[in-house]
């Protein structure tokens, strides 16, 4: 049985917590860290988000902090069947101004599929000239990780220009059988990554459009930020799930 909805209404996207959310973590004294660029530029338009950000944020001290600097969290989390599969399918265009060439992490348009549950996340990150498919188990900030025999945290990616069309809209899907523990990447409907005995069972998943960097911490802190400019364009979201 196949079953699908759309998650998009970007309409609503300044109405925080309706459809969408701004991104964040609590921190231990009480405050919340959002990811919100304060000069970022917010055009819904033809159903499509479209964000332009000149990045500005950094955090010193937490690395998922420094990472994403504008992000857009679904207000629901996306409840993983028992069985089957579950697939998320959008379209991207990501295009860049001021960052170093050919380095994807210096600034980049995101899917994340993030369960808090566990720590999982699935992802796509875009730039103006190649993609990369992430997988990982992450330690988010008050998320309780399950045990597992292997590593504990962890985050692998892959990047690549397979089936990539530079500084246009893509199809990216990521697709996950929670019975199989497995997931699988495509890219304008070409298969480009397979991830199987994945050791954690991913419960539900954040739906989380970014703008982001993948700079690490350095010893006097962030070093992510040097005035790159990040433009973002994100279709509605087609969820899909066979039974």
């Amino acid at each position: 049985m196949n079953n699908s909805k759309t998650l998009g209404d970007f309409h609503t996207i300044l109405n925080d917590g309706e459809v969408w959310k701004i991104g964040g973590f609590p921190l231990p004294d009480g405050s919340f860290w959002k990811y919100r660029e304060p000069n970022a530029v917010v055009i819904v338009r033809n159903s499509i988000l479209y964000v332009r950000a000149t990045l500005s944020r950094s955090n010193d001290q937490v690395q998922i902090l420094d990472n994403a600097k504008h992000m857009y969290y679904s207000a629901k989390p996306v409840v993983v069947p028992e069985t089957g599969e579950i697939s998320f399918e959008l379209n991207i265009r990501a295009r860049t101004q001021n960052t170093v060439a050919g380095d994807l992490y210096d600034g980049y348009v995101s899917l994340n599929l993030l369960d808090f549950t566990t720590g999982g996340a699935l992802d796509f990150f875009a730039s103006n000239d190649q993609y990369a498919s992430v997988y990982g188990v992450l330690p988010f900030p008050g998320v309780n990780v399950p045990e597992t025999e292997g590593t504990r945290y962890f985050c692998v990616f892959k990047e690549d220009q397979e089936a990539f069309i530079p500084r246009e809209f893509n199809t990216y899907k990521i697709s996950y059988n929670r019975n199989n523990d497995e997931a699988v990447f495509y890219v304008n409907g070409v298969e480009v990554r397979r991830e199987q005995h994945i050791p954690v069972k991913f419960n539900e998943f954040t739906v989380a459009l970014g703008i982001m960097t993948e700079k690490d911490l350095g010893p006097e802190g962030s070093v992510s930020v040097h005035g790159q400019t990040v433009i973002a364009e994100w279709s509605p979201i087609t969820i899909e799930v066979n039974d």
